[in-house]
């Protein structure tokens, strides 16, 4: 089902008050939470516990990476096929450098600041995909806020052989959102396994969800969407058929998840393929989901797994998280990461790394698909965490935000 570019004006990126946090908290307490049935799948079970083991997670600590390199408030770090690396920069930047420890520059790939709108510190150049084929082909996606009128944008762009340079003129805007408030923006825009494009959009922003975008099917904010950007012609994107509302009155069929407050980041087991999400929460819990098709993870009746105040707080249909956190002291939003799947710290394998962007901690936890079983910190740190990487060995790197960021790497 062909969809053109769509402009909707109709009704925490992070949480980036860039303050300094201290470290001295305690660790978040591990909430077991119980996840109520949907008719589309079959969501994650209860946790056994309350009190969840730290079980064989080891302790670790942070490796300056390609110590050469500094960049400007890093949101997203990517790499190629060919191995490459590539930056993004919020105001509007993508740069690149080789994947060598002793890399000294990293070029300009692409300079979207003239049309990017960064006046605030969740509106930027907030995502970055590469088509499947982008080693022939040269295609890759990105997001980003523009305006006014305030808007996210998801554009495809071509950079022509051999790569090293982005076409700025080959933009096609494929979908355009307008934004009512310039926070809650969401940004990740990621290729699955199943060769589909997936975007997570906030919802629309302020706080409490005044527009109630989380729950309604009949707008894209507050959602994460599943869309097939496979034909390259006049088409900006088609429906897949098997999306969950397809053929629904009413509903937008690009919803392949809802419930969302901010998914800032998510990814793909590699191994399992299961998708998890970390959506920033507001004030009270910041949560980790496992997304599953059609799922409704329960913004903004809930936050995390505690009602919301105000709200009626009928839980039927929500799936509430695997993992939630409670919104305090230095702890205030969560960045989002992987599922550690390299070979450099075996006694991490299997595990989901995330960590919060105020306070700079880093955890990781395991879930055997129906509980937790192991939960704890690995790293304590100063650094404003706003986002992972992931290498095609599996080892993971953290992205310190700032003026002058740099690039890390967990090792033993």
């Amino acid at each position: 089902m062909p969809r053109a570019v769509l402009f909707l004006l109709a009704p925490c990126l992070l949480a980036v008050a860039l303050v300094a946090c201290g470290d001295d908290e305690a660790e978040p307490t591990p909430v077991a939470t119980i996840a109520a049935p949907i008719a589309t799948a079959t969501p994650p079970g209860p946790s056994a516990s309350p009190t969840i083991p730290r079980g064989s997670l080891p302790v670790l600590r942070l490796e300056r990476a390609f110590p050469a390199l500094a960049f400007v408030n890093m949101t997203g770090l990517y790499q190629a096929p060919d191995g490459r690396f590539f930056v993004l920069e919020r105001e509007g930047r993508i740069r690149v450098f080789d994947s060598r420890q002793d890399a000294a520059q990293a070029s300009v790939f692409l300079d979207i600041t003239d049309r990017v709108n960064s006046s605030a510190s969740e509106l930027g150049l907030l995502g970055l995909a590469f088509a499947p084929d982008f080693g022939q082909s040269g295609v890759f996606f990105v997001n980003y806020t523009a305006g006014p009128p305030l808007r996210t944008v998801v554009s495809r762009f071509t950079a022509p052989a051999p790569r090293t340079t982005a076409d700025k003129a080959s933009e096609f805007p494929i979908l355009e959102v307008g934004q009512p408030f310039p926070n809650h923006n969401g940004g990740q825009t990621s290729f699955g396994p199943d060769g589909y494009l997936y975007i997570g959009f906030g919802d629309g922003g302020a706080g409490r969800d005044p527009m109630g975008n989380g729950q309604n099917k009949g707008a894209l904010l507050g959602k994460l969407l599943r869309i097939d950007v496979s034909d390259r012609g006049g088409v900006s994107y088609s429906i897949p058929d098997d999306n969950p509302f397809v053929g629904q009155p009413g509903v937008m069929e690009e919803i392949w998840a809802l419930g969302l407050r901010n998914p800032w980041r998510f990814s793909w087991d590699s191994e399992t393929g299961a998708l998890w999400l970390a959506d920033v929460g507001q004030d009270a819990r910041e949560e980790i989901d496992v997304i599953v098709k059609g799922g409704n993870y329960g913004w903004s009746v809930m936050e995390g797994s505690q009602c919301l105040s105000g709200t009626s707080c009928d839980r039927t249909g929500l799936i509430l998280p695997v993992f939630d956190y409670a919104n305090a002291g230095n702890d205030c939003s969560i960045t989002g990461g992987f599922i550690y799947r390299g070979q450099a710290i075996a006694a991490l394998r299997g595990a989901y790394v995330y960590a919060d962007f105020c306070s700079g901690r880093v955890w990781a936890l395991r879930y055997d698909g129906s509980r937790l079983t192991e939960q704890g910190l690995l790293l304590d740190s100063d650094l404003q965490i706003s986002s992972f990487g992931q290498d095609s060995q599996g080892e993971i790197y953290v992205l310190a935000y700032g003026p002058q960021g740099g690039i890390y790497k967990l090792v033993p």
